[in-house]
């Protein structure tokens, strides 16, 4: 369909937009595209009046009836010259949406009716606004429509702006956690180190009966992890030049009030602590001193250097608790020293000189255990009897420490005084075992005693809960003497120790020996009666009749080569027959 209109005259333009609009309305142009296209087109008729000259408008709709939005409607506007179009000047298409029906379809057999009178053109032109209408109602519809989608986009955003500010929040209080959890972890780590050394240190401190040992150990634990320098202070230390060293503000203050000092430029506000000014003797270093506390009165003061700037709180709580159990190791080592000395004395003065006599030769040993108190229950003694007779004996009292050694110089002196009276080992034995469970019902003893006499050929022993003697003939046969002992001294219960005897010729020599020399933890006792045996048996005749005690040691060498020397040990050997009387008095190292 193509329609043309010559316009010249402001009436022609005026029903050529009426025309324009209502074509483009027939052929289902929407309102917002017609609109457009006649407000361009008025646009340009206007120009074209202006211009001047006579001016022609085409619309040119074109697609097949029945096909839908294929559709297509051309508005052309070109000037006139001699009756001819010379061109287009300007032109515009939109697109339809239903060609060829209702009143397009009526446009294809007939014009389309433009008002002809002035009045009825007004009026069309007056109602061509209805499409502007409709245009800024569906504007207005969609102002409102952008109006509720942009408060409804601002309360989404909104809503996205609190949502970030809940993660944000969350966020921080989840690296909060994050951080005290740290922290925690941290601290729990550096607790459980502080345990573990102290649990460490404790074990070290408690590990030696010796103070000055103990107090050695203190530096060795704590440089560098928790001090830089320690200076241990020592109240009953014997030696003058330490006495007499210049000591800090500190280390005095502490001594006295028994409160641990703090003295630096700084307070330190640790827990427990007291605060000090600056030492003077090196005013830029801190010190911490602390007391070695003991039952009644501080035994030292230890003063530290840190190893760092300053002690944390806890560093100082762990320092202080060290410190008490260093002092409460001491105290107890001091003790013990002194109960040693005590021991070690009496243990001394009871081991009497051995008699010396022209028919026997005697040497004896005695060495303390290593480990422990040092001083045990262990005694050998040797005395005649008014008879002509000579006794050996040996003993163990249960036990070890001061205690052991008094109850061992109270059976020893009952023996002595039951041998003035006469009697056999056995007899002996029997009336010492009353009197130890009348004297300790709680205390026990091991004992062998061994009776000599010159005028008869055999040695007659009683044991009592004993390793047995152990005999070397002259021809170097050796045989234990193991003959059923008695039970050890002071059980609750009545016993008869009985005697045996055992023939003996000159050259013949019998060792007397507590456990300690022959007993091992991981084999027991009878290996080690046949190693002393071997031992006495490897012994030439004529060394043990010319140098008893050197056998002695010959036989105590390799016995005790590999031991750990956990017990007391003790050996009497009673040789008989071919060594001389000796010029004084045979008493053996102790």
């Amino acid at each position: 369909m193509t329609r043309t209109w010559q316009i010249t005259t402001v009436d022609d333009a005026a029903r050529a937009r009426v025309a324009a609009a209502r074509i483009a309305a027939a052929h289902g142009v929407s309102t917002v595209e017609r609109t457009r296209l006649v407000t361009a087109l008025s646009a340009q008729l206007r120009q074209c009046l202006v211009k001047g000259g006579g001016w022609r408008l085409t619309l040119r709709a074109t697609g097949s009836t029945g096909e839908r939005c294929a559709g297509r409607l051309t508005v052309t506007l070109g000037a006139e010259a001699n009756g001819a179009e010379s061109g287009p000047s300007w032109q515009a298409s939109v697109g339809t949406t239903e060609p060829g029906r209702s009143e397009a379809g009526r446009a294809e057999h007939g014009p389309v009716r433009v008002p002809r009178g002035r009045a009825a053109l007004a009026d069309a032109l007056l109602g061509a606004d209805e499409d502007t209408s409709r245009v800024l109602d569906k504007l207005a519809e969609q102002e409102q429509l952008v109006a509720f989608h942009r408060e409804e986009l601002h309360q989404t955003n909104q809503g996205v702006l609190a949502l970030h500010a809940e993660l944000d929040a969350a966020g921080r209080v989840q690296r909060e956690l994050f951080g005290a959890e740290r922290r925690a972890r941290t601290e729990a780590e550096s607790a459980r180190r502080r345990l573990t050394f102290l649990a460490d240190a404790s074990a070290a401190l408690t590990a030696s009966l010796n103070h000055e040992e103990i107090l050695g150990h203190l530096p060795r634990l704590l440089v560098p992890d928790y001090a830089r320098s320690v200076d241990v202070w020592l109240f009953a230390a014997d030696d003058k030049a330490r006495r007499h060293t210049t000591r800090p503000a500190a280390a005095v203050a502490a001594a006295r009030t028994g409160r641990p000092q703090y003295a630096a430029d700084h307070p330190g506000r640790l827990p427990g602590v007291d605060d000090l000014p600056p030492s003077v003797l090196n005013p830029r270093q801190p010190l911490l001193c602390i007391p070695l506390p003991s039952r009644h009165t501080p035994l030292g003061v230890v003063t530290l250097t840190p190893p760092r700037e300053r002690w944390s709180a806890d560093d100082a709580v762990m320092l202080v608790e060290l410190a008490r159990r260093t002092g409460i190791a001491v105290d107890h080592a001091q003790r013990f020293e002194h109960n040693r000395d005590i021991a070690e004395t009496l243990q001394r003065a009871l081991l009497t000189d051995l008699p010396a006599t022209p028919w026997l030769s005697l040497a004896a040993r005695y060495l303390p255990a290593t480990h422990g108190l040092n001083i045990g229950g262990d005694w050998y003694d040797a005395f005649r009897q008014p008879d002509g007779g000579l006794v050996a004996v040996m003993g163990d009292v249960t036990g070890h420490g001061l205690h052991a050694a008094v109850m061992m110089s109270q059976l020893r002196t009952a023996l002595r005084a039951y041998a003035v009276d006469g009697g056999t080992p056995g007899r002996l034995l029997t009336r010492l075992h009353a009197f130890l469970h009348h004297l300790q019902p709680d205390l026990y003893a091991t004992a062998v005693i061994a009776r000599f006499h010159p005028d008869e050929p055999e040695v007659t022993w009683a044991a009592a809960g004993h390793p047995p003697p152990v005999l070397r003939a002259p021809d170097g046969e050796v045989r234990v003497l193991d003959a059923r002992p008695g039970a050890m001294l002071g059980i609750p219960l009545h016993q008869e120790i009985r005697d045996h005897t055992a023939r003996i010729a000159p050259g013949s020599t019998l060792a007397l020996y507590t456990d300690g020399l022959v007993e091992r933890r991981r084999e027991g006792i009878d290996p080690g009666i046949r190693r002393l045996a071997g031992a006495l048996s490897a012994e030439r005749a004529a060394d043990l009749d010319s140098d008893l005690e050197g056998a002695a040691d010959r036989i105590l060498d390799p016995m005790l080569r590999d031991s750990q020397r956990d017990d007391d040990v003790c050996l009497l050997l009673v040789h008989l027959g071919g060594a001389e009387r000796h010029d004084g008095p045979g008493r053996p190292p102790v």
